[in-house]
């Protein structure tokens, strides 16, 4: 887990060494990628698919080796079950789209979970609203775990499809999506995976899975911002519309109509962010050459040396403390009167103090409501973060308490 290799570890914050501990809002890009972007833009720089010149020959080549390499990443069948997108809520958007116009009808169910962050909400909303149709949500445990039992009493010949987080982006439980996915299957209904936190953390693969979608972003695992995936299983996405029209997607435009293009080209309507994805392949090959185990091993042993620090500060609260998390820890802080510290003013002191955190909703209000508070403050690691980055923010978590309390 080589630092060096982030030059933006290198700045510093209100005159202090930079702590950054915000990596599920999005993480930092090694300087293989920084450099992927400049090579893109300074020596190939050309549309793709198009061009039968040497620049767009090779842009295309770097694209679709991109694809590829991404396929391979989540164990997927084919690059043609491969969809970029801008990033994870374009993918959900895309599938809520096209998913509802081809499947969804007037009483049909859409079910997603208690934990979900916005982006896996309000597309299912909006397309509910489009055809009449009903989301319900699998409700939380005392424990903060997805209460399955409930997930069983929910499925009904009514559900379309399940789309639920691998990895909650407030909590950092690791959702059991093995068995939602089983569950679903034996009702004959699909599942996509929300993958945002656990593609950059663990390994994924989508057949091991047996998922049918799953969505994600690139600049959450090192890449890019601007690049995303959706993966869909052939036998969906050929059955599914496009979600937008223009160039590319297309076979044949006629004044009598339209024929659109071969998977996956019928879900990418104009200019794709070949240099977002050439970007993308370099950060999957960072990954890999760190080994996703190792990046899990690492990201563990960090949270729980983490969390075990927190526990021993007196008034911490830690959500669904002590659960298998992936790299994600949230909690408040109650002052010596026993009032609940207001995360905002814990996150700004800790700035202060050069230690980047989260604070608020995260994006997901309904949890939140749920769990009758404000918000929380919200630490997140990636490959790079250590112990000593653990130390620090704790020192300054200790000190804004002293000035708060």
């Amino acid at each position: 887990m080589n630092r060096t290799d982030f030059p933006i570890l290198n700045e510093t914050v209100h005159k202090r060494p930079l702590v950054y501990l915000d990596n599920a809002a999005t993480s930092q890009k090694p300087q293989a990628v920084i450099d992927a972007i400049t090579e893109a833009y300074t020596h190939w720089n050309s549309n793709i698919h198009r061009g039968v010149h040497h620049l767009s020959q090779v842009a295309t080549r770097h694209h679709e080796e991109a694809r590829k390499a991404v396929a391979e990443f989540i164990g997927a069948r084919s690059s043609d079950e491969i969809i970029f997108t801008k990033g994870t809520t374009d993918s959900l958007n895309a599938l809520a789209f096209s998913f509802g116009e081809a499947f969804v009808r007037e009483g049909d169910e859409i079910i997603v979970s208690a934990v979900e962050h916005h982006s896996n909400i309000v597309p299912w909303q909006m397309l509910c609203g489009r055809k009449k149709a009903v989301l319900r949500h699998i409700p939380l445990r005392a424990d903060h775990t997805l209460d399955i039992e409930a997930f069983k009493g929910l499925l009904s010949e009514k559900t379309k499809l399940v789309s639920v987080a691998h990895v909650s982006n407030v909590l950092g439980i690791i959702n059991p999506i093995e068995e939602i996915i089983r569950l679903a299957h034996e009702k004959n209904v699909p599942v996509c995976i929300d993958g945002a936190q656990s593609v950059p953390h663990m390994s994924v693969n989508v057949q091991a899975l047996d998922c049918d979608f799953l969505a994600f972003s690139g600049h959450k695992m090192y890449g890019p911002t601007g690049i995303g995936v959706l993966y869909g299983k052939r036998e969906w996405l050929e059955q599914l519309p496009p979600h937008e029209g223009g160039g590319e997607m297309i076979n044949h435009v006629r004044w009598s109509g339209t024929t659109y293009n071969e998977l996956p080209y019928k879900f990418e309507a104009g200019t794709p962010n070949f240099v977002g994805s050439y970007a993308l392949h370099k950060a999957i090959e960072y990954m890999q050459a760190v080994g996703l185990e190792a990046i899990e091993a690492h990201e563990h042993e960090l949270t729980q040396y983490c969390e075990s620090r927190l526990a021993a500060i007196d008034g911490v609260h830690i959500y669904a403390a002590g659960q298998k998390k992936a790299g994600v820890i949230s909690f408040n802080i109650s002052n010596q009167q026993s009032k609940l510290i207001h995360p905002f003013d814990i996150g700004t002191l800790l700035d202060q103090q050069g230690v980047a955190v989260r604070t608020g909703h995260h994006c997901a209000e309904p949890l939140i409501d749920e769990l009758g508070i404000p918000g929380t403050v919200r630490v997140s690691f990636g490959l790079y973060n250590d112990k000593a980055d653990v130390d620090a923010f704790i020192a300054a978590l200790q000190k804004a308490i002293m000035m708060l309390s």
